[in-house]
């Protein structure tokens, strides 16, 4: 889908996509920034002791972009479904029953895509350092825009988890999903500023 689309079914009243699929965009481009650092750096003379390290960097991030890219759709789809499963018929107790069953995977559906995207937010996190102490130091900003986009789509995927969670029945699958959720978040605040301080002190 061209970006122009997207932004235009984003500002639309559809379903989708929203909030997850934003989240999955900002991690993309996250991710997608430490790449091309990486590729500024590989091939240049300055940094022949880094060439292996940026090539592993390179392939980590690029594995991380690409999955995020699959979890946008993969979120929209989530969505569409949980929206059409919301309007079934519940006049009689099997349609009641039917729905509430429907609905119960649906929001688990629409739960695990953010969850997904969350993890994969921390995992381009997590790259940033070495990116930021090996990358090509003409592009070091680029490390900052990316932590702090990939940090952006891991709170915002937080926030579409904790929103079907609300909605959800299944309480050990909730209690589940906070704990997993709540180690996901934690620290990386601290990591940000860590990181984002370190580049402002480069530049």
């Amino acid at each position: 889908m061209p970006v122009s689309q997207f932004l235009d079914d984003l500002a639309s009243s559809k379903p989708a996509p929203g909030g997850g699929s934003v989240a999955g965009l900002a991690g993309s481009l996250g991710a997608g920034l430490l790449s091309m650092v990486c590729n500024l750096t590989l091939g240049k003379k300055k940094y022949a002791d880094v060439q292996e390290d940026i090539t592993v960097l390179v392939g980590k991030s690029e594995k991380l972009r690409n999955e995020l890219t699959s979890l946008i759709e993969e979120d929209i789809k989530a969505y569409t479904f949980l929206n059409d499963t919301m309007k079934m018929p519940r006049d009689t107790d099997e349609q009641k029953a039917a729905r509430d069953k429907a609905m119960d995977g649906a929001l688990k559906g629409a739960t695990n895509v953010p969850m997904k995207i969350a993890e994969a937010c921390v995992a381009v996190m997590d790259l940033c350092q070495e990116t930021a102490d090996k990358g090509n130091s003409n592009a070091i900003s680029d490390v900052g825009v990316g932590i702090l986009l990939a940090e952006a789509g891991l709170r915002s995927a937080a926030l579409n988890v904790l929103i079907n969670l609300g909605f959800c029945k299944d309480e050990a699958f909730v209690k589940q999903s906070r704990e997993h959720l709540n180690s996901l978040l934690a620290g990386r605040g601290k990591l940000r500023d860590e990181i984002y301080d370190l580049i402002v002190s480069k530049l």
